[in-house]
């Protein structure tokens, strides 16, 4: 067993333009943020980007990063719709696979299985098939002969989550109400890299916490990133809240205004920046 540790700038190193990248976290909660900043400090582009989506997929758009998206929805909770998501698909910035929530879950289990596809009930009777053409169905081979959507596998190159402790050896605890399915992100794709709040001895993860919580296991992750406040400015209960008000400022703010302002420099240079502007 080996120590995983690596910085965020290292974990981008290892990304590369045309790859397809997960990213965990659901809207604006338990994003790994401090790695998405990282990605957008280096010149990584023509991305596939599968997320529920939040402020990840709203800068990665915004930055021109994004290829196709593969996504049920982009919002930051508090503001229902994803404003720099919304602008860069009004302005026809990148190709997308909408999908229902429980369909884009199934394709993430198909990927952590190693199955080209999995049947599911989403999807039958709404849009969600005039809208992606490519999509098929499926019937049942028993007597019931019910047709099923047959979701395709999402199978990522690399995945981006973020959780409250890790070990050095790439176990991933979340102790927040919700795991937000990071552990199927880490199962579908070939490199997971997980950041975390704080990387801790092996030992000390159930010392206070149910050994349920212990939600990505190390054999599926390759890097391991201490990134105090990484998921910031989205919620990583029980450590942190929403920043709202910082989030109203990204969501509020001309895109090149808020690069500018806030990613122009390292994570310190953010993280200061953050202090005066939040």
């Amino acid at each position: 067993m080996s120590d995983k540790t690596m910085t965020a700038d290292q974990v981008v190193s290892r990304l590369h333009s045309g790859m397809t990248l997960g990213i965990g976290g659901w809207g604006s909660r338990r994003k790994p943020m401090a790695l998405v900043r990282a990605l957008l400090r280096s010149d990584v582009t023509d991305l596939t980007v599968v997320s529920y989506g939040g402020p990840d997929v709203g800068m990665l758009a915004a930055a021109g990063r994004i290829r196709k998206l593969v996504a049920p929805f982009a919002t930051l909770d508090s503001i229902p719709l994803e404003p720099h998501f919304r602008a860069a698909r009004e302005r026809g910035a990148f190709d997308m696979m909408e999908v229902d929530e429980a369909m884009f879950m199934w394709g993430l289990h198909a990927a952590a299985n190693r199955l080209p596809f999995l049947p599911v009930r989403a999807g039958i009777g709404s849009d969600v098939m005039r809208v992606n053409p490519g999509l098929r169905t499926v019937t049942s081979p028993y007597d019931d002969g019910e047709t099923f959507v047959a979701m395709p596998a999402l199978r990522l190159d690399a995945a981006l989550v973020h959780v409250n402790r890790a070990d050095r050896l790439g176990n991933g605890q979340y102790l927040g109400p919700d795991p937000y399915f990071d552990d199927l992100f880490c199962e579908a794709a070939d490199a997971a890299y997980v950041s975390c709040e704080r990387v801790v001895d092996t030992a000390e993860l159930t010392k206070d916490a149910a050994p349920q919580s212990l939600l990505i296991k190390r054999h599926t992750v390759t890097g391991v990133v201490e990134a105090p406040n990484g998921a910031h400015f989205t919620s990583c209960a029980p450590d942190y809240g929403r920043d709202e008000a910082f989030q109203k400022t990204y969501a509020t703010t001309p895109w090149p205004q808020f690069a500018a302002r806030f990613l122009g420099g390292d994570e310190q240079a953010y993280r200061s920046a953050v202090g005066e502007g939040s």
